[in-house]
């Protein structure tokens, strides 16, 4: 058994090979529960890198592959982002401020994600316009696979993208998730 700080830091660096004594992660990981499901949260020193449906194993994986493997709980740096998910999800939040960090998109995906991030609350538009406004007219589903990959959804509102036809369109966290995000943002009105 471990009783003292010191004892546990000495415990810690023999069975972690990525543990760093009392410095804070490069990168905080934790979930977050929301009215559409668990969030697997990400946070880097650029800014959110991940917000996803996902399972918390794939995402730690991914983290740990692609941005840093010294990852671990920091509420310092989670916390505002629970925070303003909060406020959205009350509806007292009507854009994000805290930062994000796509580099877990592809440079395609980044293009898509960064003009999708001028929709505003209570908007929409259409993977055709979304198409349109990348100088991509033509791309449809490379758009649509973009947006499925988006790694930090509700922040990066892929789910304001609907079909042209006036169809929801996919969701990473579901049908019944975009509906109650949009519902929510006033898009969608009545029960």
């Amino acid at each position: 058994m471990v009783s003292g700080a010191g004892e546990l830091d000495a415990l810690l660096r023999i069975t972690s090979p990525t543990y760093r004594g009392g410095r804070p992660p490069d990168v905080a990981f934790g979930t977050t529960q929301t009215p559409v499901g668990p969030l697997v949260l990400a946070v880097t020193g650029r800014g959110v890198v991940s917000c996803s449906y996902d399972d918390e194993d794939v995402v730690f994986e991914r983290i740990s592959r692609e941005v840093g493997r010294f990852i671990g709980p920091d509420a310092r740096r989670l916390d505002p982002v629970r925070r303003e998910l909060d406020a959205y999800f009350a509806g007292r939040l009507r854009a994000f401020t805290t930062p994000v960090d796509l580099r877990l998109a592809t440079p395609f995906a980044r293009t898509v994600l960064q003009m999708l991030m001028s929709v505003p609350f209570g908007a929409t538009t259409t993977y055709g316009e979304l198409a349109r406004r990348i100088g991509r007219p033509r791309a449809l589903r490379a758009v649509g696979n973009a947006l499925a990959a988006n790694p930090v959804c509700v922040i990066v509102p892929c789910h304001r993208v609907v079909e042209d036809d006036g169809g929801l369109g996919g969701y990473a966290g579901g049908a019944a998730a975009k509906e109650r995000l949009l519902r929510l943002e006033g898009v969608i009105r009545g029960h």
